[in-house]
């Protein structure tokens, strides 16, 4: 039996994929096919229709070439989705906040909480795995630690930092991508049924909700979790900085 091209990954040469340093061919005609078209393709149905819908399959029938073509260019699907997510992400706008590390970062997050809307499936992509980074994928950590490199903070405390930023904005993708209007009304009324019958034994969760705690909040949900973090940021430079 034929063993699949996706079996065996070479981490070297799928790094050179990644950074487009792979080995060109120096004679023949131009290529129909790139590893950029193949990815844009992707990137266009993961868009549309979710990762899991990325397929080899799918993407030779949208560019109407044989599967088997595809691997002439990306061995294998991870490192397709490595490709996709690089891709995706693009760099990170200079912005021009001005003030401190805080607007710098402040800018930073929302660019990113933006990436994560417009391409929801990164969040399942980058999930639960080591994978190989890209130079799109480091430029948004460098342009988060360029951002804190005068908050005076060490520079392990300014990665945490970047992981928490990171970490809230993947909380709010994954929560944008469980909401369900149909299944949070019937949640609404059948809590609200429960609370009628037993309100008095949770009763700081019947005041919340009677004040209006769960409703939809105009907002943008970035900001809270943000403000929270960056004012504990901004409190511990404060407590660790040098006394005159």
């Amino acid at each position: 039996m034929a063993r699949s091209p996706e079996k065996q990954r070479d981490p070297k040469a799928s790094l050179a994929l990644l950074w487009g340093e792979q080995e060109q061919p120096r004679r023949g005609p131009k290529p129909s096919l790139t590893p950029d078209r193949i990815t844009a393709t992707a990137i266009a149905i993961a868009d549309a229709e979710g990762l899991d819908a990325v397929s080899m399959q799918r993407i030779a029938a949208e560019l109407d070439v044989t599967t088997m073509a595809l691997y002439r260019y990306v061995p294998g699907k991870t490192d397709l989705i490595d490709l996709m997510v690089d891709t995706a992400l693009g760099t990170p706008s200079p912005g021009g906040a001005e003030g401190g590390w805080r607007p710098r970062l402040t800018e930073w997050a929302r660019q990113c909480w933006a990436l994560y809307r417009r391409h929801p499936w990164i969040l399942s992509a980058t999930a639960m795995r080591r994978q190989l980074m890209g130079p799109n994928q480091l430029a948004w950590l460098d342009a988060a630690l360029a951002a804190l490199a005068d908050s005076g903070l060490p520079p392990a405390r300014r990665h945490d930092t970047f992981l928490l930023i990171v970490g809230h904005i993947r909380s709010l993708a994954q929560q944008r991508l469980d909401a369900n209007q149909e299944g949070d009304r019937e949640w609404n009324r059948l809590t609200g049924e429960l609370l009628e019958r037993h309100g008095a034994r949770f009763p700081a969760l019947t005041a919340a909700i009677a004040a209006g705690a769960f409703a939809p909040q105009q907002e943008d949900p970035l900001d809270y979790g943000l403000e929270c973090i960056l004012d504990g940021v901004a409190a511990l430079i404060d407590r660790t900085a040098p006394q005159p």
